[in-house]
């Protein structure tokens, strides 16, 4: 039996349908499941544990391009959508004449206001296949981190709206090291600046700033081997949670019962209660009304250190 899965979106999109790739496994454990998925996520999905083969799609951002799915992914005996509500991504499959397809808008019924796990557990219950929303953990990474036991510091976000000012991230940077944590910063390659401008303006030393000088993979050995990991919304904070980190994420224009961590005592979530764009260029409204004292004094509790 093959089965095509198609998931082509960001970090912590794949992060969020683990629970859903782990069922489909367990469902079938003789089959071959082939995930369809952007390419840079290709590493990370050997930590799921669940998927046979990777097929890299390209860089897709919020709906399929027009095409087709490379030839490998047709005529699959399942093919499964757990890539959005449709109807891009729901006709890309379709054209791959799988024998049975399972997507919203044909097999269930879309709802806005559910969390990312949960709608996906969900489209395959209904289908189904049992699956469990707090199946989110990830096997180690096979590399070491290269900062274990420091905070961990994300200022970056794929969008503007998710972004805390970096002066604030710096107050806290800088009072989490006055206290004694080792603190560095992460990012990506584009992220660079962001991250340097963080950790200078908290005295921090160049060796602090780890953005785009880490795969994807020793992204998640850092992590998982911090001491705390504080960002916004971004698919970091869902690295956390799967390795089940102390975490201090910042919601802004997205509501943190969508994608909020589970309901665990490391993992704090500040959030002013107001929603906005999420793909805004500029800061959300409600996440600048998030101050960095309060920031601080949310990683300081769950270290239990006095900043």
């Amino acid at each position: 039996m093959r089965i095509t899965i198609l998931r082509a979106l960001g970090l912590g999109d794949l992060l969020t349908a683990v629970p859903a790739l782990r069922a489909v496994r367990a469902a079938h454990p003789h089959a071959r499941l082939e995930l369809a998925t952007a390419g840079a996520l290709a590493p990370l999905v050997e930590l799921v544990g669940a998927v046979d083969a990777v097929v890299t799609t390209g860089p897709f951002v919020a709906t399929p391009p027009a095409g087709r799915l490379p030839d490998r992914l047709h005529r699959a005996d399942l093919a499964l959508n757990l890539h959005g509500a449709g109807p891009q991504s729901t006709e890309l499959l379709r054209a791959a004449e799988p024998s049975r397809l399972v997507s919203y808008g044909v097999t269930s019924a879309w709802r806005a206001e559910e969390h990312d796990v949960r709608r996906w557990c969900r489209l395959l219950e209904e289908a189904g296949i049992p699956a469990d929303p707090t199946d989110l953990a990830l096997r180690r990474p096979p590399v070491a981190s290269p900062a274990p036991g420091a905070v961990v510091i994300h200022p970056g976000a794929a969008y503007g709206a998710r972004r805390w000012p970096a002066q604030r991230w710096a107050a806290v940077a800088r009072g989490l090291a006055a206290a004694g944590h080792p603190v560095v910063i992460s990012g990506g390659p584009d992220e660079l600046r962001l991250a340097g401008a963080v950790a200078r303006e908290a005295g921090l030393g160049d060796d602090a700033v780890l953005a785009g000088r880490t795969s994807l993979v020793t992204l998640a050995a850092l992590v998982a081997e911090a001491a705390l990991v504080a960002c916004g919304d971004t698919g970091v904070a869902h690295l956390a949670t799967a390795y089940g980190v102390r975490s201090v994420t910042l919601f802004g224009p997205t509501p943190p019962a969508l994608w909020g961590p589970p309901p665990r005592p490391q993992h704090q979530v500040l959030w002013a209660g107001r929603t906005g764009d999420p793909l805004g260029d500029q800061p959300a409204a409600g996440l600048l009304e998030l101050p960095a004292a309060e920031v601080l004094a949310a990683a300081a509790q769950l270290l239990g250190t006095r900043c």
